[in-house]
């Protein structure tokens, strides 16, 4: 284990404890005077910070894949079309009515990740080029986007459509354990998959030519990539809705305390992924509002700005590169 690895597990064996006790009521492991302090504990907050913990590992992990497949570190998992693809179906069993059911929205997200998965291989090619392969992803963004702007326009009521639209904001509440068994499996197997991704993505460091010479099969990468990022991606949509940016952040936060080697990112972008989820679900609960405020919009606010410092910062480096030459 890397002294990383290791730093993260400590910040978050210190931060779990901490988040249990956090909320708009405190408690205190001294004096647990609250009433039902042990439900609240193993039945509201657990839950909740084990489901923080699993999709930003997720996510996280997801991001640094990415960021190594592309060579692009602007990359982030819903420029595959996985997440909106996710987003659509769930946002399809609103529509239909069926969301009242407890399994249907996310058997809903999984379904419409797993499609999306199929039809960006299919569409991508046997080629397995990087270009062709985010030029599909864009698609199915682009056009997940515009039937669930369609689907939300057309809602067949008004509570359906606020429903709608709240579950698109991204959130861990009311959230239990029932939510935690489902995305957790799939998102440990999507895990997997992405770490034997690994070897192939430090290859592509060297391009696309050389890293055939190496022996590197550039389709069975990309369904690698297509499995690992729809099994992460796809599972914490399908429980949470759309929680952004995270696969954007947290890969340049641990970047600099590694090799740089795609491999070597993914299990801290994973750890660094569900510290992040799991600190910003906590502020949430925390936050002065008369209503908690939404995960997925606190976490917007922070990476937008971050993502233009990146944007700044690489015409910055671009500028200068110019003027060298």
């Amino acid at each position: 284990m890397t002294r990383l690895n290791f730093t993260l597990l400590a910040l978050l064996a210190l931060a779990v404890p901490l988040s249990l006790l956090a909320g708009k009521v405190w408690i205190d492991p001294l004096h647990p005077a609250i009433p039902n302090a042990g439900v609240i504990l193993l039945e509201l907050r657990l839950p909740r910070a084990a489901l923080a913990l699993v999709i930003g590992a997720g996510l996280g992990a997801a991001g640094a894949a990415m960021q190594g497949y592309l060579r692009n570190p602007l990359a982030d998992p819903g420029l595959f079309g996985i997440a909106p693809a996710a987003a659509l179906g769930a946002v399809l069993s609103f529509w239909t009515g069926l969301a009242a059911s407890p399994w249907a929205l996310p058997a809903f997200a999984l379904i419409g990740a797993g499609g999306a998965m199929a039809l960006l291989g299919l569409v991508a090619g046997r080629a397995g080029l990087a270009m062709l392969f985010t030029l599909a992803g864009m698609m199915l963004a682009s056009l997940a986007g515009a039937l669930m702007s369609l689907a939300i326009s057309l809602a067949p009521t008004p509570f359906a459509q606020s429903e709608i639209v709240t579950w698109l904001m991204g959130a861990l509440t009311d959230r239990g354990w029932a939510e935690v068994w489902l995305a957790a499996p799939l998102t440990l197997a999507g895990l997997i998959v992405l770490r034997a991704a690994g070897p192939g993505l430090d290859a592509l460091v060297l391009g696309e030519g050389a890293a055939r010479s190496l022996g590197l099969d550039p389709r069975r990468l990309q369904w690698l990539l297509i499995a690992g990022v729809g099994l992460t991606v796809g599972s914490g949509v399908a429980v949470a809705g759309i929680v952004g940016f995270v696969g954007l952040v947290v890969p340049h936060l641990v970047r600099p305390f590694t090799d740089r080697r795609p491999s070597r990112l993914i299990v801290p972008s994973a750890l660094a992924g569900a510290l992040l989820v799991l600190v910003a679900d906590c502020l949430c609960r925390i936050a002065p509002t008369v209503s908690e405020l939404r995960l997925g919009i606190a976490l917007s606010l922070v990476g937008a700005p971050f993502f233009l410092m990146l944007l700044l910062r690489m015409r910055s480096t671009a500028a200068l590169g110019g003027g060298l030459a």
